[in-house]
């Protein structure tokens, strides 16, 4: 076995491992690195020699690294007696507490006590196995950056004293709502990266589809796990066809549809008919508007007046500038420019979102449709001086020299 056999097995069993060392020892720092440590034995001995049990290896190696370290922590003596004795973490997990281990794993990565950049790194690191260096690329920041949100999280965590557990039922709900807003952070650095070179980030956002799944299998019964799944597997069925050999980005109305993942669109149909049993929530009303998308031929032929209705109604659940921007693209497609441009300007006036560069973007677009070009250009060079992405800057700054080209 290779380093990528290692990184592998641990992508897909490293939630399970650490959920159970956590149980077992009671410490969600002393668990991680116990189970990091096992991974770097791992990429020394498994090359020499594979493991007839690669899981139960790293599981049984993991729990001996944690015994080592309480060892060392004299005041624990009785843990650490405990745990030695326990049969159950030596090469089989129980398969009755392992879904309730992973979920209560997933509530710690994502409690309230930590800020929102630690959760994004604890939830990779020990839910979804990534390295920090994986983590690291992924959003643009030092690796030394994402070792220290991992470290101040986990130390955070002890400190508060936060008990490796489910919540109770009566706020379960409640705090479900902090791990859907982690994933969904994710995916979104994925499906649009806020900076950098490339538009697209796949691997970060299937990775954060891996979570929502596991979510979904863990919560059956929670519809907003199914709407956020459904949301991520209709904007990832577009992937495809997004940007160009050369990761140009390439706008919805000139995407060739046919090289949409059709598989990844009845994925995201199946779980939004899940998430609709019960009535929609936010991300639900958001997988409906990607459910209209991926059923219209055309942009031509989209649904845009039932597109509209569907951001008010999520302008009603969960309202937020960025969904009434939305609503202006939508309405401008359903109804005209002249109506949209009053609610770009009220979202101006009232200045809710400073400093994007998505408001002059929209607004470029609705005064080139009018066609005021030179006020239109002013707001795309304003928008690509606000875009930290670079093939968005591009496309930006290409709609404006070709309204440069009109005006000549």
């Amino acid at each position: 076995m290779g380093t990528a056999d290692v990184e592998a097995v641990w992508r897909i069993e490293s939630a399970r491992i650490v959920a159970a060392l956590t149980r077992f020892t009671g410490d969600f720092g002393l668990a991680e690195d116990a189970a990091q440590e096992a991974v770097a034995e791992a990429l020394v001995s498994w090359p020499r020699a594979s493991p007839a049990n690669p899981a139960g290896w790293l599981m049984a190696t993991a729990r001996r690294r944690a015994i080592d370290a309480i060892r060392r922590r004299t005041a624990l003596q009785d843990r650490y007696a405990l745990l030695a004795a326990d049969p159950a973490v030596d090469q089989e997990m129980d398969p009755d507490k392992i879904d309730d281990d992973v979920l209560a794993l997933m509530f710690v990565s994502c409690h309230p006590v930590l800020s929102r950049e630690a959760r994004v790194a604890l939830t990779l690191r020990v839910v979804g196995g990534l390295s920090s260096e994986e983590i690291a690329r992924a959003f643009l920041v030092p690796v030394p950056t994402v070792q220290a949100r991992i470290t101040r999280g986990k130390k955070t965590i002890a400190a508060a004293g936060v008990p490796f557990e489910l919540p109770p039922a009566g706020e379960r709900r409640e705090r479900l709502g902090g791990v859907l807003s982690v994933l969904y952070v994710i995916f979104t650095e994925g499906s649009t990266a806020t900076s950098g070179d490339r538009l697209l980030r796949p691997d970060v956002a299937y990775e954060a589809i891996r979570l929502a799944r596991m979510l979904v299998a863990l919560q059956p019964d929670e519809r907003e796990a199914h709407g956020l799944l459904a949301l991520c597997e209709l904007t990832a069925a577009r992937f495809p066809a997004r940007t160009g050999p050369d990761g140009t980005p390439i706008l919805l109305e000139d995407q060739d549809r046919r090289l949409w993942d059709f598989s990844a669109i009845r994925r995201g149909l199946a779980a939004l008919a899940r998430a609709s049993t019960r009535g929609l929530g936010p991300y639900g009303l958001q997988a409906a508007i990607a459910a209209v998308h991926a059923s219209a031929p055309s942009v031509e032929a989209t649904d845009w007046d039932r597109i509209v209705l569907l951001y008010e109604a999520l302008g009603r659940v969960a309202p937020s500038p960025v969904v009434e921007l939305n609503r202006a693209v939508a309405v401008a497609m359903a109804s005209g420019p002249a109506q949209a441009l009053a609610i770009v300007d009220e979202l101006i006036a009232s200045d809710r979102l400073p400093g994007s560069h998505l408001v002059p973007t929209v607004r470029g677009e609705l005064l080139s449709r009018l066609g005021r070009r030179p006020e239109a250009r002013a707001e795309l060079e304003q928008a690509a001086r606000l875009c930290a992405n670079q093939r968005e800057r591009s496309v930006l700054l290409r709609k404006a020299a070709a309204l440069d080209r009109t005006l000549d």
